[in-house]
């Protein structure tokens, strides 16, 4: 039988002396909390389930990290021996986030009925893909449940750790650019009027580059609200574009990896994908077939999904792994090899996971070089901007005193 969900409540209401009184108790429904206060001699006068605050940890969403640090202590819980679910219920106790608390325990309630581990995952799309659950229903029916939670636990680290490795890549560069973008405005709207307005006084012809930053001040000030309200308008319109257009998604991952520098990290980010996320699915026992199925979903580039699904094809119609990879012309030739190699051993999951660790360092090495390359490149942006800013609004001071 399931076991019943458990929430936290707040109550109000009167003990026996008629004294007003109030706190909190878990429990499953409301009926139940009010039938256990009056055992307790409590007589309630209201019950609510307790919301978290808006902004406590409590309250925020499931992310991919949260999925595979579930995954991980899943699969530590089985390897120790401890049934599943009463893993389910230790792991949902160490939970810092109620929606991931409450979402295991809506799989636990699912397994407890006899429902498979696999299927109760299907019932969450949002936070199990459809990868995922195919190696959980694998593991389940191979009887190696643990040893395959085991190995979507490293799936899923690995995956997470690329993925930061990206954004950092790419969020250093951004966040720098819009503040200088921000100080620049700032200046141009509020310090360069004040100079413009003693320039007024001096009764001389200013300097060229002194009369060209005012006139982008002058143009600021008037239009600010337009330039602003345009970028703003421009973020939600490539925002609503990448999540209505698969035209315009693909047209974003294809271009994206023509990026000097960021392509290269692209690139290879998403070969180590395709490596790690094949030789997963092939040493869980997945037909090769299927398995290109779930790798070109998982790829996470338009351009490089229909390149695995057309090797899916190829491979369907007899042809050899790495010869229908040469074909579409997308895969190094590093790749190639270490697939005709694993193909002809018989141990093509062993060659993807090293050609999927090597791939990885490859993106954490260009991340690296790439933040030291930016380091000293954001700098002299930020000085040719500030910098120039203050040398024009300077240059008729200096020229005044050498008059002088």
């Amino acid at each position: 039988m399931a076991t019943a969900q458990s929430h936290t409540f707040t109550y109000k209401g009167k003990d026996k002396k008629g004294r007003q009184i109030q706190g909190e108790i878990k429990g499953s429904n409301t009926n139940l909390i009010k039938a256990q206060l009056r055992k307790q001699g409590i007589i309630p006068s209201s019950v609510k389930k307790k919301t978290p605050r808006p902004f406590s940890g409590a309250s925020k969403a499931i992310v991919p990290a949260d999925i595979a640090i579930f995954t991980r202590q899943m699969a530590t819980m089985m390897k120790a021996g401890v049934p599943l679910v009463q893993s389910f219920d230790i792991v949902a106790e160490g939970a810092e986030k109620n929606a991931l608390k409450d979402m295991i325990h809506d799989i636990r309630d699912d397994v407890s009925s006899g429902t498979s581990f696999g299927s109760s995952l299907r019932r969450h799309p949002k936070f199990f893909d459809d990868l995922f659950c195919s190696l959980v229903e694998a593991g389940e029916q191979a009887g190696a449940l643990e040893t395959m939670l085991d190995r979507i636990a490293t799936y899923k680290e690995k995956t997470e750790t690329l993925k930061a490795k990206i954004k950092k890549a790419m969020t250093y560069p951004i966040a720098v650019v819009c503040v200088a973008i921000i100080v620049t405005g700032i200046l141009l709207v509020k310090v360069v009027p004040v100079f413009a307005e003693t320039f007024s006084n001096f009764g001389a012809d200013l300097p060229g580059f002194t009369l060209f930053v005012m006139g982008i001040s002058d143009a600021a000030q008037e239009w600010w609200f337009i330039w602003l309200v345009s970028v703003i308008g421009v973020f939600i319109a490539f925002k609503e574009a990448k999540r209505r257009s698969n035209r315009f998604n693909a047209f974003i991952d294809k271009y994206s990896l023509k990026i000097p520098v960021i392509g290269t990290i692209l690139y290879q980010a998403i070969n180590a994908r395709f490596a790690r996320t094949l030789s997963t699915t092939f040493a869980a026992g997945v037909p090769l077939v299927d398995a290109l199925t779930s790798v070109a979903g998982a790829s996470g580039n338009a351009v490089y999904r229909e390149a695995i699904l057309k090797v899916r094809d190829d491979v369907t119609t007899g042809l050899q792994l790495n010869h229908a990879m040469r074909s579409t012309g997308r895969f190094p030739v590093m790749m190639l090899q270490m697939t005709a190699i694993g193909e002809e051993s018989g141990a093509l999951d062993e060659m993807l996971e090293k050609a999927a660790v090597h791939y990885e360092e490859a993106v954490d090495n260009a991340v690296d070089n790439l933040t030291t390359l930016l380091e000293p490149l954001i700098m002299a942006v930020l000085g040719v901007l500030v910098g120039g800013l203050l040398i024009a609004m300077y240059l008729p001071i200096f020229k005044l005193g050498a008059v002088i």
